[in-house]
């Protein structure tokens, strides 16, 4: 079988229209105002959870240092995805559902926290809770701790924590959803408070 050739009369399937209300939820997390030592910018985002998906990566920055610390206190990084479904997906009690991973290294004593989950899962609800309306939150908090042997380069121990965690928006005035996943990242990073820095985010485009 040979391609199809657009000059014999063939015409290439067009792309399917995104719906307007997607773009302006897309639109609205581009303008989030987040801690100055997080960088957002768009990534790759699944194609097979929702007819339409858009997804922002976050990645604590940290000064350039050539210190190994005994204890890891250092990367933290986690991803935002929304995902939209014109037909509304019956778990999702909605037609626009916000999916969040973050992953972060931790100090021994936090690790060593028996609270922490609960500590961890409860900035997520506070931030979201302080911001904005949601339902359907649902999700996961470990904590995990490594100890490396031999020659493989890092800190001879190593703690993090990951967080999981999906829910329920119901219009598409996603910037504080974008805020609240950040502020907890901060958290996770141990970032000290510190003033917001506007970044205005565009589809394909990374801040400056």
């Amino acid at each position: 079988m040979t391609p199809l050739d657009f000059r014999d009369g063939a015409a290439p399937t067009p792309e399917p229209e995104e719906p307007a209300r997607f773009r302006a939820a897309v639109e609205a997390m581009g303008t989030a105002s987040v801690h100055p030592r997080i960088e957002l910018a768009p990534i790759r985002p699944p194609q097979r959870l929702a007819p339409y998906s858009y997804a922002l990566g976050a990645e604590v920055t940290r000064p350039d240092t050539n210190v190994v610390p005994v204890d890891s206190d250092g990367d933290a990084f986690g991803r935002l995805i929304l995902l939209h479904d014109p037909a509304g997906q019956e778990a999702w009690h909605g037609v626009f559902r916000l999916v969040a991973y973050i992953q972060a290294d931790i100090d021994s004593a936090l690790a060593a926290d028996p609270l922490l989950p609960e500590v961890a899962w409860s900035w997520l609800v506070d931030a979201l809770d302080s911001r904005t309306p949601f339902t359907a939150l649902g999700g996961t908090v470990t904590s995990t701790s490594s100890v490396r042997y031999g020659d493989i380069a890092g800190p001879p121990r190593a703690h993090q924590l990951e967080l999981r965690a999906s829910w329920t928006v119901g219009d598409t005035a996603l910037r504080p959803h974008v805020e609240a996943f950040c502020e907890v990242l901060a958290y996770a990073a141990g970032l000290p408070p510190a003033g917001v820095t506007r970044l205005d985010v565009r589809r394909g485009e990374s801040p400056e």
